[in-house]
Formats: C-alpha cells, structure tokens, sequence
C-alpha cells in the first residue's frame, strides 16, 4: 500500500534543525500517526511522504516556507497586562496558547513592561529549516469515522 491521501500512515521520525540540534522525535515513544493529505502534517513533509510504501526511510529537509512559515514582524505585538488573566504568570519566555477563528498560535513573551507585554505570535520553529529522519512504520485504511472528523483515533493519534 503506498501513502496517498486519507490513508493512516505512522512514522517514527526526528526532527532535527540546521545545527544538528534534536527538536523533536518520536524515539521511545509511540509512533506518530496521521491522515494523510489532511493537514495534520506541514506540507513538506507530507509532499515528501507521498507515494512511500511501509518500510521506507528518507531525510526530508524542508524550507521555512513548507513548514512552519518565514517569521514575520507584524506578529511581534504588544498586549496590555490587564488582557491577561493571571499577571503573575506572564514572564519573558513563557509560552501560551492563542486561538483565533483560524487557528491556534503559540505566543512566545519576549519582554514585559509596566502596562505591556510584548509577545511573539510566530511559531517557535518559524524560518527554521527542518530535517526530518523518517521511517514509514505502518500504512493503513482509514475508518469511517477517522475521514469524518479528519484525523486519526485511537492509539498513537495525538495533536500537534
């Protein structure tokens, strides 16, 4: 069977940056499953992924702009402190979930002053060119359900 869209496919894979630094791997852990052509991957892996059959291994090095985007200014902003909840918690480098009708960003606070927080909405990963060491562990039917809701149940399934 090879991956093409809709298939659940698992892979185990690490994720390296242009140093050489692990960011992220699926090592001792379950592999990661995901539906294909569903946007549960960032698209260069995915484009590098198709066609693959179990079994397969590669090295995906994938430019910011197929993976987590090119950083950008305007989303460097400044937020007034009484927007946030809880101000005890607001501190250079903590990180907080931002959702919009879109999406969910990570916001990075990068200075805090007496009335603002500064925070940045680009991703942790952005302009980070991406290594990807992976190998195709499973390939399988999605079910019914998995189609409906456009991503993958059970075991291993999880959210990035």
């Amino acid at each position: 069977m090879n991956i093409e869209k809709d298939k659940v496919v698992s892979i185990d894979y690490t994720l390296t940056n242009d140093h050489g630094e692990v960011l992220d791997s699926s090592s001792g852990r379950e592999p990661l499953a995901y539906l294909h052509g569903n946007g549960g991957l960032i698209p260069g892996l995915e484009k590098e992924l198709d066609g693959k059959v179990k079994g397969d291994k590669l090295v995906a090095i994938i430019a910011p702009d197929q993976a987590y985007g090119i950083r950008s200014e305007e989303l460097i902003q400044d937020i007034p402190l009484e927007n946030f909840q809880d101000t005890s918690e607001v501190k250079v480098g903590a990180q907080f979930q931002v959702q919009n009708e879109h999406e969910v960003r990570i916001a990075t606070v990068t200075a805090v002053g007496e009335k603002n927080a500064t925070v940045d909405l680009n991703h942790p990963l952005a302009d980070e060119t991406l290594h990807f060491d992976v190998e195709v562990m499973d390939i399988r039917e999605a079910s019914k359900e998995e189609l409906e809701h456009g991503h993958v149940h059970g075991a291993g399934g999880h959210h990035h």
